[in-house]
């Protein structure tokens, strides 16, 4: 397996594929490194020489934030949000939608396993 910015791709994968594997790069910039570098992006990963990964990798480093670094970025920028207690903060805060989805219905990946309540009792329950 090809070792691209700490990342294992798979080299049975065609590269611009591959590439997608690496958190960051999507399908138009992995087209758009292809075709920056010369490489045919229908080539397998496994097919690409050491030349060329050095290449790639150093490209990925010079231009793009990727992995760790991404995540760090992003992590950072979301702690901001709740620091300032902005209403996009407070959504993260609380892990409720953040994006203006609704909430009485749906949400379930966001708000976590549903938690029934308990319901009122009846009137006859009560006398």
């Amino acid at each position: 397996m090809p070792r691209i910015v700490g990342v294992d791709i798979p080299d049975n994968k065609v590269t611009w594929v591959a590439l997608q594997y690496i958190h960051g790069i999507g399908k138009k910039t992995a087209l758009g490194l292809c075709q920056a570098l010369g490489l045919d992006p229908t080539r397998r990963a496994r097919e690409l020489n050491d030349e060329e990964l050095a290449r790639l990798a150093n490209q990925i480093e010079s231009t793009l934030i990727v992995e760790g670094n991404l995540r760090r970025q992003t992590q950072q920028n979301i702690s901001r949000l709740k620091e300032i207690a902005c209403y996009r903060g407070m959504r993260h805060r609380r892990g409720l939608p953040v994006r203006g989805q609704r909430t009485r219905t749906n949400a379930r990946s966001r708000k976590g396993p549903k938690r029934t309540v308990a319901g009122k009792k009846s009137v006859k329950q009560l006398r």
